[in-house]
């Protein structure tokens, strides 16, 4: 997973990075089959690699971007740019460090912890629909907005193309669309 993460940054192509993407995507969800969440797992790949990836990659290959002029600033924001990840691997030690710190690990809650006879997606599905619940609807606005975003910016008018017209299509006769014609053996049909 660490090393499909790593193609997704380096890859010059972004068609290609999001394609290693979705095989990052693919390998958290072998990992979380691993660890017994079948049902994160699920959401994973039919959420993640369903929906968003292929969203994604869908407004990558529609929106016409010149990686090259993108590219070009590429030193100018460079010590920005490291400044902003030592800062990003500094929070991140320390929060491996706090983290093994305490007395308190993660998924200890005696007094909240779930039945081992209640299954996985019950269980889920009781945390989502009670405690979680505003958290899951803010989750699904911000999806729908990114999809009416992407929606926006791929339906642009552009020039010298012709309108489909609805009307023209419903009284066109099928006499007028098709030909039916018997060629010869070895000759081809005239256009």
């Amino acid at each position: 997973m660490i090393a499909s993460a790593a193609l997704v940054i380096f890859s010059r192509n972004p068609v290609h990075s999001v394609l290693w993407l979705i095989l990052a995507f693919f390998n958290a969800a072998g990992l979380m089959v691993l660890v017994g969440a079948e049902f994160i797992a699920m959401l994973l790949v039919i959420v993640y690699v369903g929906a968003v990836a292929v969203l994604f990659l869908f407004v990558v290959m529609m929106l016409d971007i010149d990686f090259a002029e993108l590219r070009a600033g590429f030193m100018n924001n460079l010590p920005l740019g490291l400044l902003l990840a030592i800062i990003l691997i500094c929070e991140l030690v320390l929060g491996l460090g706090a983290m093994r710190a305490g007395s308190v690990q993660l998924g200890t809650d005696i007094a909240n912890a779930t039945p081992t006879t209640v299954p996985n997606i019950e269980a889920m599905g009781q945390l989502l629909y009670s405690k979680y619940l505003f958290l899951f609807e803010a989750a699904g606005l911000i999806l729908v907005v990114s999809m009416v975003g992407a929606i926006v910016l791929t339906n642009r008018r552009r020039g010298g193309t012709r309108p489909q017209r609805i009307s023209d299509q419903v009284k066109r006769r099928p006499e007028d669309a098709t030909r039916n014609e018997s060629p010869e053996v070895g000759k081809g049909v005239s256009l």
